[in-house]
């Protein structure tokens, strides 16, 4: 038995073919243009009448990004919240993930045109759908056109929320490493963000473990140390123990930059010297230029001989350390306190500096142990204060109730 269900041209998804099928023939004259037109038209009132919803989806979308050069802002996002709302029809899970790949494929398929209004048609298909993995692969597809369209402004703010994200979408490794690397990517295009751009690095490095195939990070491994390594404003990182990084220290072209990376979270300057003058060409090669470079180290040497001179370093170590003139030492001072590396007085009497704080380069397994034990060291101190605050406690009230039965005793006449 057939069933009919009336359809019109007031359908909305039914007009959108009709007048994006139009637009697409306009220039081909009627006698070629109608058939076509009519063709398309019936198979969108046969996945209608069928609720074949995926293949209306891939029909309207197709025929949309035909035209979309041709229409405005205002038609082509009319037209798209339209497409968008099919997925609230979908039949099933897959067929949601399946009409949302189609839709988000062709929206990013021309970043240059209209970048920013096809940003957010994809924010739009985002919040229609509830299908949680769906979500996470229109977002991706926001971020590949964010960097392809120049418009990452746009969806930089989100990145705030990646954690809360991570919860919801619940994906597996691999789709975590091409999310963290995808946003990496979207932020080395601002300058500006260079130090985001590394974190998310980092966290795509991090899921890396000894078991998996290191060579898949290894080109963006030596992108995140050359990164440190030039970023100005960035003293600490955890780069070095991961097995991704670690790789490099083995591999026959990258093993100078692991020793680069090495050099600047664990040695100083002399190392840094020594390395330039035997690999100059490396510097060279990833646009690494040595006056930056000597800077960087000085400030990471004045942090090593703060953690390293007990709380005091004498004019004359660093300006050995640092290898400057004994009138450069205090404007080095002045440029770690303003880094925020050390918080320290310049006691110019007697010619030292007085260290109440220094950041650490790196924070590995190292600095996990002696953290641990600073933490232990005040549980018992704490502890201790507590004890003594009751002990004196039950000291005082005893001192009061013997106080208070002398007074009872006197009071009841007792001799």
């Amino acid at each position: 038995m057939t069933t009919i269900v009336p359809t019109s041209e007031e359908d909305p998804f039914l007009a959108v073919v009709r007048f994006t099928s139009q637009l697409a023939w306009a220039d081909a004259g009627p006698e070629a243009a109608e058939p076509e037109i009519t063709r398309l038209c019936r198979e969108a009132e046969e996945s209608i009448v069928a609720g074949k919803w995926l293949e209306l989806a891939s029909l309207m979308v197709t025929s949309a990004e035909l035209v979309s050069s041709k229409i405005s802002e205002k038609d082509l996002e009319c037209t798209y919240t339209i497409i968008c709302s099919l997925v609230k029809n979908a039949n099933s899970a897959e067929d949601v993930l399946e009409m949302v790949k189609a839709i988000s494929s062709k929206v990013v398929q021309q970043p240059s045109d209209k970048a920013s209004l096809r940003l957010k048609i994809l924010f739009n298909l985002y919040n229609l759908v509830d299908h949680p993995y769906a979500r996470f692969q229109v977002y991706m597809k926001a971020l590949t056109l964010a960097v392809e369209g120049k418009v990452a402004e746009y969806i930089v703010p989100s990145f705030e929320k990646i954690d809360s994200f991570l919860k919801e979408w619940s994906i597996d490794t691999k789709d975590q490493r091409q999310l963290f690397l995808a946003i990496a990517n979207v932020l080395r295009e601002n300058k500006s963000l260079v130090k985001e751009s590394l974190k998310f690095l980092t966290k795509y490095l991090a899921t890396f473990s000894n078991e998996d195939t290191l060579d898949e990070a290894k080109e963006e491994a030596v992108r995140a140390v050359i990164e440190f390594v030039k970023a100005s404003s960035i003293f600490q990182c955890d780069l070095l123990d991961l097995p991704a990084v670690a790789q490099l220290e083995k591999d026959a072209k990258y093993a100078p930059v692991y020793q680069l990376l090495k050099i600047f979270l664990t040695q100083r300057l002399d190392a840094y010297m020594e390395f330039q003058a035997a690999n100059a060409e490396c510097l060279q090669t990833h646009g690494l230029v040595d006056e930056e470079c000597v800077t960087k180290m000085r400030l990471l040497s004045l942090v090593d001989l703060a953690s390293d001179e007990s709380g005091k370093i004498p004019y004359t170590s660093i300006k050995d350390t640092l290898q400057v003139k004994e009138e450069e030492v205090e404007l080095w001072i002045v440029k770690a306190i303003t880094a925020k590396l050390i918080d320290c007085k310049m006691d110019q009497m007697n010619q030292v500096v007085i260290v109440s704080r220094c950041s650490e380069r790196e924070f590995g397994s190292k600095q996990w142990q002696s953290l641990r034990t600073k933490l232990a060291t005040w549980r018992d101190n704490i502890g201790n204060v507590i004890s003594t605050i009751e002990s004196n406690k039950v000291s005082e009230e005893g001192s009061q109730a013997s106080s208070a039965s002398a007074a009872t005793i006197q009071g009841l006449g007792v001799r």
